[in-house]
């Protein structure tokens, strides 16, 4: 099956003015997005809209220095109060000692039905 297209950003926790969210929709290279360095938020989230409704067999996620990662999915069809179902749970992408030596910092993991 074909990759699905993100359409759009429908919202986002915090953005880097260089690193903006929409970089997430770039299929011309890899261009991160980064929280607001302000900001020193140790959480990020980002809703983004598929082009279609489309099963989900893997997806490949890019890493740019994130710690951790959790896949949620939904349908905009549903009920503003139906919570959304894990896709993914919550995953290491970089160690402790990753990050304190700064090493690791880039990668793409994939993920798929039955396996991380």
């Amino acid at each position: 099956m074909a990759p699905v297209k993100i359409s759009y950003v429908v919202s986002f926790s915090s953005q880097d003015p260089k690193y903006p969210a929409e970089n997430l929709l770039s299929e011309d290279g890899v261009r991160p997005w980064l929280g607001c360095p302000k900001k020193h938020s140790r959480q990020l989230s980002v809703e983004l809209q598929l082009e279609r409704a489309s099963p989900i067999g893997y997806i490949d996620i890019g890493n740019y220095g994130c710690a951790f990662v959790q896949i949620e999915v939904g349908r905009s069809s549903w009920t503003c109060d139906q919570p959304y179902l894990t896709l993914v749970p919550t995953v290491t992408l970089m160690t402790p000692a990753d990050s304190k030596l700064d090493q690791n910092r880039y990668g793409v993991r994939m993920f798929k039905e039955g396996k991380d």
